[in-house]
């Protein structure tokens, strides 16, 4: 007979839960109540000095946030929904911090367990009794779905690990709502030490890759998105100034190294630079860091313009196998993480004194750069009106310090800010690359504001974007969150709109137009953020973008600056894009610049 006597006190599961995230150091939790979260949000009300929480008004922008706050800190928050709709309006926001490899705790409410398979309110149970996690599995690395009480300190342990070790991503614990008041004789567990992560790969394969890197002739090392999450850009910038080897990066890699160096050649891809393509496309030997090869940031594979892989020999370096090869042959393929491995590479430099690349190739690329920037000089200071979308970015630059966060929302404009925006520091550039979410800015950059409270925060929004989640000016409002939108007005979708001109010579419902007269349609936003309770200006000429831009950054309160831009001004292209059958795009930069 087992006489042992349990004496451990009853706790509730929401006091479980918000005990185990405050002892995780969670510094807030960002969500939407509903009748299946609201014990839970009863535990967080007894935890409020210790862990905050934000009321958002859709559960997208809580979602946004908790990616934006991550990409910012490295450091991990939660997220609380209800059932059903409230759970369902989530997944936009997964989708995105899973294709960028951002991690947060999702937690969502269900249906009590006394009620599964008994249709109950909001119950997803057609297949499976409450089944919402079901509705999310390509979005996160896992669900959990405890339904007692004892099985939540497991789920919540192996939920945080999940979340930091290898490549980072969402992880859902989806609790039937009885969990977070019922109670058990369950302890709250500690949290598990760090995993280290750090290995630099195969010594041989390490010392295989320097020796292809510095017996080159035309290196270039390409910076994904990779070198962020390892926080490698001290060694990247250390390695490529002891060998002379220039660095591109992917567009979901801006920020790897400082773009205003003179080894940084910008972005490659769709709308890379003409000294980043030209590199990748001309060199012997790429050095990949963490790039998965994606289509906008290859040109759609399209052999030449923005790789020739092979002849080029490929040296991939990633943290997850699945990468490797997948989308081009890697003469060297080598497992590590990202930091360790440049690390290595330093080591070796040291010794070695490595041989500098061909001073041709490297006049080149630097001539290139000097192309690049004489033809958009003049753009960026036109008087033109509309406003010319170079002529913006520029005043940005002219306002915005070094330390300053930027946030591209999806659209056009996130096209030029790819191509031109100077990313001066890593993580300082935000962006939904992989899923594309459209109001990820509009609403992350109060995540990213909240991580970097003493920092300028500005979300870059087209038109279209912003009326996706205009309801987080309320939220920045209620909880005094300052930060600026700067809402690039150009009347529609106009990405899709081109798109439609290029395949089909005509559009349909890619502009905002009044149906009955066919005329340009759009809201006053400076007014409607006022009505939110921010300040709002609008701005036609161009001679007024840096004052604005300045007085908002310098008010330290929602603020939303409205920009009528030029709406059949495309960026140029030096890479292409290719969505088959249709014909690819084709590069029309040299064309415009230098005539060929």
């Amino acid at each position: 007979m087992n006489s042992r006597v349990n004496t451990t006190a009853l706790i509730s599961g929401g006091d479980l839960m918000v005990e185990y995230l405050v002892r995780e150091k969670v510094p807030y939790l960002f969500g939407v109540c509903g009748h299946g979260n609201i014990g839970f949000l009863d535990s967080a009300l007894k935890a409020h000095d210790r862990i905050k929480t934000v009321m958002t008004h859709h559960e997208q922008t809580a979602g946004f946030m908790a990616e934006a706050f991550y990409k910012v800190s490295h450091q991990l928050v939660a997220t609380y929904t209800s059932c059903g709709p409230g759970s369902c309006n989530l997944p936009v926001a997964l989708a995105s911090a899973m294709m960028d490899s951002a991690a947060y705790l999702a937690i969502t409410g269900n249906v009590p367990t006394g009620q599964f398979n008994r249709n109950a309110f909001q119950e997803s149970g057609k297949y499976f009794q409450a089944d919402f996690p079901a509705v999310i599995r390509p979005y996160v690395k896992r669900s959990f779905q405890p339904t007692r009480v004892e099985m939540l300190p497991i789920a919540l342990k192996q939920a945080f690990g999940l979340m930091r070790n290898g490549r980072p991503g969402p992880v859902n614990i989806d609790v039937p709502l009885n969990l977070f008041v019922e109670q058990g004789a369950v302890e709250v567990p500690e949290p598990d030490a760090r995993i280290s992560q750090r290995s630099p790969g195969d010594t041989a394969a390490l010392r295989r890759a320097f020796e292809m890197l510095v017996s080159a002739e035309r290196p270039v090392i390409v910076a994904g998105q990779g070198a962020l999450l390892s926080e490698a850009a001290d060694e990247l910038l250390r390695f490529a100034e002891m060998t002379g080897i220039p660095v591109a990066t992917s567009p979901n890699g801006k920020g790897a190294i400082d773009e205003i160096h003179d080894l940084a050649l910008g972005p490659i891809g769709r709308n890379g630079s003409y000294a980043a393509n030209g590199a990748s496309s001309g060199a012997d030997v790429i050095l990949a860091l963490g790039f998965s090869f994606d289509d906008r940031a290859t040109s759609a594979w399209l052999p030449g313009y923005t790789f020739s892989i092979p002849p080029s020999r490929l040296i991939q370096v990633d943290v997850d196998p699945a990468e490797i090869g997948r989308n081009y042959p890697a003469e060297l393929g080598i497992i590590a993480d990202i930091k360790a491995f440049l690390a290595g590479l330093i080591e070796q430099a040291k010794v070695a004194s490595p041989k500098r690349p061909s001073e041709t190739w490297l006049g080149m690329l630097r001539e290139r750069r000097k192309i690049w920037d004489d033809y958009h000089r003049p753009l960026a200071a036109s008087s033109a009106m509309p406003i010319r979308p170079e002529r913006l970015v520029h005043a940005l630059g002219n306002v915005l310090p070094p330390d300053a966060i930027v946030a591209a929302d999806v659209g056009s404009h996130h096209n030029w800010l790819v191509e031109l925006w100077p990313v001066r520091r890593p993580r300082h550039f935000l962006q939904s690359w992989g899923f594309g979410s459209m109001g990820f800015a509009t609403s992350g950059i109060l995540g990213a504001k909240l991580a970097a409270p003493h920092q300028p925060c500005v979300a870059v929004v087209g038109d279209g974007s912003f009326l996706m989640t205009p309801h987080a000016v309320a939220t920045a409002v209620e909880y005094r969150i300052p930060v600026v939108w700067v809402v690039w007005n150009n009347f529609g979708f106009t990405s899709i709109r081109d798109l439609q001109l290029g395949a089909f010579q005509r559009e349909l419902d890619s502009s905002f137009r009044r149906a009955d007269t066919g005329e340009l349609y759009s809201p006053d936003f400076a007014s409607l953020a006022r009505a939110f309770g921010a300040d709002g200006v609008r701005v036609d000429q161009p001679g007024d973008l840096e004052d604005a831009l300045g007085s908002a950054i310098r008010a330290e309160r929602p603020y939303l600056v409205e920009v009528a831009i030029d709406r059949e001004i495309r960026p140029v292209s030096t890479g292409g894009w290719e969505l088959p059958p249709l014909p690819p795009a084709q590069p029309n930069f040299e064309k415009l610049a230098l005539g060929k």
